[in-house]
């Protein structure tokens, strides 16, 4: 079990994105994440005219490094770390370390 996950809201720590937060869209292979809205670039875009493919600038969402944000805590407003435990019923669930309370119910 990972300790963020896809839809997950996170809060960027380090970078020039410090301090937004934003959904995981994505969880990479490489210990990186996409996060809709963060870490946009701006790229260049060939125009394709048999695929229908319009020329220009196109925004995309590049990846982050997962070391770089933290799960957001909506009771606090900040980035909180992320601990494991197991439910009276055997079930395995993160839980903020700050507040003791159940990220995912």
């Amino acid at each position: 079990m990972q300790k963020i996950k896809k839809g997950d809201e996170v809060i960027v720590r380090i970078g020039r994105d410090r301090g937004k937060t934003g959904r995981v869209v994505q969880v990479l292979k490489n210990n990186k994440l996409l996060i809709e809205g963060i870490n946009q670039v701006k790229k260049t875009q060939k125009p394709n005219p048999n695929a229908g493919i319009q020329g220009g600038f196109m925004v995309k969402d590049m990846p982050i490094e997962i070391s770089n944000v933290g799960l957001y805590n909506p009771v606090t407003k900040k980035a909180d770390r992320v601990g494991f435990r197991f439910l009276d019923d055997g079930k395995k669930v993160r839980y903020f370390k700050s507040t003791n309370e159940v990220v995912d119910a």
